[in-house]
Parts: structure tokens; C-alpha cells; sequence
């Protein structure tokens, strides 16, 4: 995958949800598949594309970067998808609202979700709603393919409740 973009499959941005027509989602899955449980947004990225849910896009990449703002720009819904350990005591994921954030930083290694929500804005005049979905890790410092058992375990419940909020017109 690299630094580029990886298209992993999934509708179109134009072909609409049952629920909600005429949304076009895109999700993003952030990580290093090659660091044990740092891959988690792009094996969600992986089944979720496997699903071929109509009206959403799904793309894989190791860090966030600029370029996603346009891609961004033609959805109305993005889900930035990765692991992160400030998921509370024993839960396995959250999935919570985030919003573009002015004068966020965009011109380093590090570019946030609310920052690409930003310069979509900023850009493209595009205002698509964000959401972020964290997922517990377990092990972030192994060099290592493959999730641990409970990163799979986190990632199943993960993918079975976005699915069941993209089927069901949750995220707004």
C-alpha cells in the first residue's frame, strides 16, 4: 500500500443506502498492518469493502495525509477508522462525532481527521459530516503481521456495529 491511496472496493460514492438516499459515505481505515494491531483500520477497511455495502467507499492508507481532504470533499459522511488505546477500561471501540477544526495543523507527518474535515471545507466548500471509529489495541509495538486475538475480538464488534449504523442511517 504504501503512502498512496489503496482503493479496496465497496459502491461507488454515487450509488445510494437504503436508508438514506442519496448518502455517500466513505471510511477510511488508518494503520500499519505490519505493527501487530496498529493494522486494525485497515482490516476494518478489508471486511468492511468485503461487504460491498451500496453507497460506500472504503480506502485503506498508513497515515492520514492532505490528499484525503478531497476524497473527503465527495462524500457527506467520512469514518476515519484506526486503533487507539483511549478507548475507556475494557471497551472495544467507540465511534464518536468529530467536527473540522480551524488552523488545525496539515503540514507534517501527523494529520488529523478533524483537519482533513477542515481543509475539505477550506478546499473544496465540501462539508461532509466526520466520525471517528477507535478500536483497542493490544499490542501497538511488535513487528508483526497479524492482529492479536483480541484486537480481532475488538475489530469484530467494531465492524458489526459500523455496518449496522451505515444499514440503518445512525451516522449523520
Amino acid at each position: 500500500m504504501g503512502g498512496d491511496l489503496a482503493r479496496l472496493g465497496g459502491e461507488g460514492p454515487g450509488d445510494p443506502l437504503p436508508g438514506a438516499p442519496g448518502r455517500r459515505i466513505l471510511v477510511i481505515g488508518i494503520g500499519n498492518p505490519g505493527r501487530r494491531d496498529d493494522g486494525l483500520g485497515p482490516a476494518l477497511a478489508a471486511r468492511l469493502a468485503s461487504l460491498c455495502l451500496p453507497g460506500v467507499t472504503v480506502e485503506s492508507d498508513y497515515q492520514l495525509s492532505i490528499e484525503h481532504a478531497e476524497l473527503a470533499a465527495r462524500h457527506d459522511l467520512v469514518v476515519f477508522a484506526d486503533a487507539a488505546r483511549d478507548a475507556a477500561g475494557n471497551t472495544a471501540f467507540y465511534l464518536r462525532p468529530i467536527a473540522p477544526v480551524p488552523g488545525a495543523s496539515c503540514f507534517s507527518h501527523r494529520v488529523s481527521p478533524q483537519a482533513v474535515l477542515q481543509l475539505a471545507a477550506d478546499c473544496f466548500a465540501a462539508q461532509p459530516g466526520g466520525w471517528v471509529l477507535g478500536i483497542q489495541p493490544e499490542d501497538l509495538e511488535s513487528y508483526a503481521e497479524g492482529l492479536t486475538p483480541t484486537a480481532e475480538k475488538n475489530l469484530a464488534s467494531a465492524l458489526a456495529t459500523l455496518r449496522m449504523a451505515i444499514e440503518n442511517g445512525w451516522l449523520l
